[in-house]
């Protein structure tokens, strides 16, 4: 799945992921950045994560210009 970050508090881990496909808000799973390249999230940022069994956005990356959808990619 693809999204933009909502909203992140650095201290305390906790943030919110909006969907582009349903334009659903996901919470940010308590490891959604172990093993990621992230150790910071801006509002407006453009991830690719992958949910839990919660229901919870986990394994936040970036994405390649095709996983994107940028158009002439």
């Amino acid at each position: 799945m693809q999204g933009v970050i909502k909203s992140f508090d650095p201290s305390s881990g906790l943030g919110t992921v909006m969907c582009d496909s349903d334009l659903a808000d996901y919470d940010l799973a308590s490891n959604a950045l172990e093993g990621s390249i992230f150790r910071m999230l801006r509002q407006g940022q453009r991830v690719v994560f992958d949910l839990d069994e919660a229901g919870n956005a986990t394994s936040l990356r970036l994405g390649s210009e095709v996983d994107m959808g940028t158009p002439g990619h």
